[in-house]
């Protein structure tokens, strides 16, 4: 059977907080498939697992800027795990530019046919042109994406696509994110100061294509008809004060599920093509009505409006104040999510699928 090795640019587990390591941490504490990883030097390592750790000399600095590869110090690692006769799936996870030194390298080591490449995309529309991405698409062996409709993008775009493709959804641990009872939240809206308020949270980082400029003009000409409510803002440094807006500055993700399960309505308001949105499942699964803009992977995270409120122009202004306004004018049907529904276990569940698929047929 084909040993499995994850390629990780970040050490695992990852002690700062991230997207993808912390679903790569929730896996590689459960039932998982992975055999080794090549990573720098974690400050623990996980149990049963065989490390890779790639070095950080000061040789190994000079050969990687004589020989102009970055990835010299993965590849030295990494070669010291491919057993001669062993057949290999090799995890790589939003690491473009290793793809084509790594390729290089195992044929030069006479064993890029035992080695089965399996390419997460954690982005949604397609990284490559057109043509520029036929050598990407013909190096690697399979592509997971995060949504059937990113692939539908990809197949769209591309006119030859000679890989593989599979989905695998994001997932969350939904034994910190649940909702909580009514009489639970409100006690917990006492202990903030918001019993008689609708909470409204935003959670990202401060960058434009998160689109907090956007809400907050939305959210003036809300809070001008409307006393009864509060933006808990997540996860920025406080901007000029504005009234019924709150900035709570950077949370730790352990922390964050207390604050979902206080809240009524998550507000996402992305300006670009998420892949997928961690943010949103996590308010999503703690009781949260979620509105979102319909860009990217969001639609479909969403189930196309059956798990809340799509914003069909999102860089419009009065539309987030309507979709506001409508969620405290309009009491909304309480919103069934199903246990398993993009939590950690379903993602675990499906990265073992997708390794047990491979190694059939490799």
């Amino acid at each position: 059977m084909s040993k499995v090795i994850l390629i990780s640019q970040l050490s695992l587990p990852y002690s700062k907080i991230g997207s993808w390591t912390t679903l790569y941490q929730n896996y590689l504490s459960s039932n998982h498939s992975i055999d080794c990883i090549v990573c720098e030097q974690p400050d623990v390592l996980f149990e049963y697992i065989k490390y890779g750790i790639v070095a950080n000399s000061f040789s190994l600095k000079l050969q990687k800027k004589i020989l102009k590869n970055p990835y010299l110090g993965y590849l030295k690692a990494l070669e010291k795990m491919l057993d001669k006769d062993q057949k290999f799936i090799i995890q790589i996870i939003d690491n473009f530019g290793i793809v084509k030194p790594l390729v290089d390298f195992l044929e030069k080591l006479g064993k890029r046919n035992k080695c089965y490449i399996q390419f997460f995309y954690h982005g949604f529309p397609p990284f490559y042109g057109n043509f520029q991405s036929r050598w990407f698409f013909e190096a690697i062996n399979e592509m997971v994406l995060l949504t059937h409709d990113s692939y539908i993008e990809h197949k769209n775009y591309y006119t030859v696509l000679p890989t593989r493709f599979s989905v695998l959804h994001n997932g969350i641990d939904t034994q910190k994110f649940f909702p909580l009872s009514q009489n639970k939240k409100l006690e917990l809206k006492i202990a903030k100061g918001v019993a008689t308020k609708k909470v409204f949270v935003w959670c990202s980082q401060d960058r434009p294509k998160k689109g907090l400029h956007i809400l907050l003009d939305a959210w003036k000409c809300v809070f001008a008809k409307r006393k009864d409510i509060v933006l808990w803002v997540i996860g920025c440094e406080p901007k000029d004060p504005q009234e019924g807006v709150e900035y709570l500055g950077r949370i730790p993700n352990n922390d964050l599920a207390a604050y979902f399960q206080i809240s009524d309505c998550y507000l996402f308001p992305t300006l670009c093509h998420e892949g997928f949105g961690l943010s949103l499942i996590e308010a999503l699964l703690c009781g949260n009505y979620c509105i979102a803009s319909a860009l990217g992977g969001v639609p479909e995270v969403l189930q196309y409006g059956k798990l809340g409120k799509l914003i069909e122009n999102p860089h419009f202004v009065q539309d987030w104040e309507y979709a506001i306004e409508e969620f405290l004018d309009n009491p909304i049907p309480k919103i069934n999510v199903p246990i398993d529904l993009y939590s950690s276990k379903s993602w675990n569940a499906g990265m073992n699928a997708i390794i047990d698929n491979t190694q059939k047929f490799f």
